[in-house]
């Protein structure tokens, strides 16, 4: 027989200030699969104007090693995937509202995935606790799953030309069902593979200074 139990699990995420003191708006990052904070906030501080935002940036319940023997962390498997999709909501949850209770902000959130990550940035900005002004996707398409709804504010949607895991059929279809559901989005489509480059950072710098200035 098999027997499931809840065991407490030690969580960690990284900010970084914002560059002007007094309250600043609130940036979320969540990395890709086989990553760490460290990446994650690396790529949210290259996105131009993220020095006006408290960047955060949350690392993966679930420690694994990659194929090249490095360290990283995983959002989940397939195993037990929706009890594993509940409890990094709870987890997403809890750091944001500490962050938020910790920090001084303005209220403004923003939340950032790549890759595995971007699944869990839609999930939390449809399910969390949290309503945030925007929502920035790369490389991942939209839980099939997840009926959307009109908590998505806006959303920025980026894709490499040459990305092999998230594909041109998929990204279409993902523009085609935001725009159906009536969700304000811009998509980009730059010139790369598999990850964020000049190109992709100056689209989602762009589109972060717009979310900013509807917010005021």
């Amino acid at each position: 027989m098999e027997y499931l139990f809840q065991t407490p699990i030690t969580g960690r995420y990284l900010l970084h200030p914002p560059s002007r003191p007094g309250p600043a708006p609130l940036l979320v990052g969540f990395h890709g699969y086989g990553q760490t904070a460290e990446e994650e906030l690396a790529l949210l501080r290259a996105i131009p104007g993220s020095e006006e935002w408290l960047c955060c940036s949350i690392e993966a319940l679930h420690a694994i090693y990659t194929p090249k023997g490095a360290p990283g962390a995983s959002w989940m498997t397939s195993r037990f995937r929706d009890r594993r999709i509940e409890e990094n909501l709870r987890y997403v949850d809890t750091v944001i509202s500490r962050v938020m209770s910790e920090q001084a902000l303005t209220g403004q959130i923003v939340l950032h995935g790549f890759s595995q990550g971007g699944l869990m940035a839609w999930r939390s900005a449809l399910l969390g606790a949290s309503s945030p002004c925007g929502l920035m996707l790369l490389g991942c398409d939209i839980p099939a799953e997840l009926p959307l709804s009109n908590r998505m504010k806006s959303v920025h949607i980026a894709r490499g030309s040459r990305d092999r895991l998230y594909t041109q059929n998929r990204f279409d279809g993902d523009c085609s069902t935001l725009r159906t559901a009536g969700i304000p989005f811009q998509p980009t489509l730059f010139t790369g593979g598999h990850a964020a480059n000049e190109e992709y950072f100056a689209a989602a710098g762009a589109f972060l200074s717009e979310v900013s200035a509807r917010s005021l």
